[in-house]
């Protein structure tokens, strides 16, 4: 009897036990993932937004998800920019000849908000698009060759920062930057998603191309040995690497650039991100 009894309570449990697990719902609490991708650079020397030289980009990420269609996202990226004159229509921006390269290393804090109500665990609701919008901060620091010498320009103050020519001075490799952009979203398995995603970036700095406003001229910057000229002096005007007769078309405090207007980039990226999820029992009706 007394086994009888015993085996019978066991059941009851597994079968509580059982009926507890059936009802339990799950509850996705967010995603943390890695991106892939392209950046393009958008400012003083590709001023007609040309989509034409496009850099990897990288990225990392952690979602926190607020019910159905709101999350909060915390993310980094390494992206790669450049561009030069030579790709432009302009004449007067194929004689100006300037160019940059840098990398970029940036870390935002987004909010995501889903068209449609998104649960990776239900296969009628797991895609969405969203729209994406944050704050952020960005580092670079341009470079370019010459005579196949990697030179960083902040340093050379081409613009006559370094000299304090018209009261300039060196400007930051910080800035804020406010990322605004779409994306869609796919649930591939209970723990997978695949996304992608196009964000333009603002940045408050016009200098991310090292071009601003006008130019300072070969007599703000020390000469080389012997009354050679300077590295700086030869980066802060390129135009003596195209004119005929070995001299610089642009004077003193003609336009270099256009300083009311600031730089901007844009990444487009592939995502894989992987659920964290909890599980609670349902409310009661």
């Amino acid at each position: 009897m007394k086994r009888i009894f015993f085996s019978f309570v066991i059941a009851m449990l597994f079968s509580t036990v059982s009926t507890a697990q059936m009802y339990f719902e799950t509850v996705h609490n967010g995603e943390f993932g890695v991106t892939i991708g392209g950046a393009h650079y958008f400012g003083d020397l590709n001023n007609r937004a040309a989509f034409n030289r496009p850099r990897i980009a990288a990225g990392a990420f952690f979602r926190k998800q607020y019910g159905n269609y709101v999350s909060a996202r915390v993310s980094a990226h390494f992206a790669q920019l450049g561009y030069s004159d030579i790709y432009s229509k302009s004449e007067f921006q194929r004689l100006r000849n300037l160019s940059f390269n840098t990398n970029i290393y940036e870390i935002a804090l987004q909010g995501d908000f889903n068209f449609f109500k998104y649960q990776p665990e239900n296969p009628a609701l797991n895609f969405t698009p969203y729209v994406t919008i944050g704050i952020g901060a960005m580092n670079f620091d341009p470079y370019a060759y010459l005579d196949g010498q990697k030179y960083f320009l902040r340093q050379l103050g081409t613009e006559g920062q370094t000299s304090g020519y018209l009261g300039r001075k060196p400007y930051s490799t910080t800035t804020m930057v406010i990322p605004f952009g779409v994306g869609i979203k796919y649930n591939l398995t209970e723990k997978i998603n695949i996304s992608f995603e196009v964000a333009h970036r603002f940045t408050f700095t016009d200098y991310l191309d090292d071009v601003s406003k006008t130019y300072a001229g070969a007599t703000s910057f020390q000469s080389g040995p012997l009354g050679s000229l300077s590295e700086a002096q030869r980066l802060q005007d390129r135009s003596l690497e195209l004119t005929k007769d070995g001299s610089f078309f642009f004077k003193q405090s003609q336009q270099r650039g256009f300083s009311k207007q600031k730089d901007q980039y844009l990444i487009a990226e592939m995502g894989v991100s992987f659920n964290l999820t909890s599980y609670r029992c349902p409310p009661a009706n």
